[in-house]
């Protein structure tokens, strides 16, 4: 059941026309083929390897797996990584 708080944010959302993934607090994870994947809205990297990427978000942890891992980009909340992505999995934390 949604709290009240997260039905207000979702009206103020629509009715405002503003992003719904900034105003929940909720990643934004687009994927490009099996070499590229952005996160936007992200609280910060946990772990980072070679075949390891966990990143902290408002639902909990992103946890992204494969090979070859390398930071493209890195600015505010948003991440870039490349490498072999073999599976995203959504750890959530709520």
């Amino acid at each position: 059941m949604k709290s009240s708080l997260n039905m207000a944010k979702e009206i103020i959302s629509s009715k405002l026309d503003l992003p719904r993934d900034v105003i929940m607090d909720i990643p934004k994870i687009i994927i490009t083929g099996n070499s590229e994947i952005t996160i936007e809205n992200h609280k910060g990297i946990v772990i980072f390897s070679e075949n390891q990427v966990k990143v902290n978000s408002g639902i909990g942890l992103v946890s992204i797996y494969g090979n070859n891992f390398e930071i493209i980009f890195m600015g505010g909340t948003t991440i870039v990584i490349g490498g072999k992505f073999k599976s995203v999995i959504y750890e959530s934390g709520r």
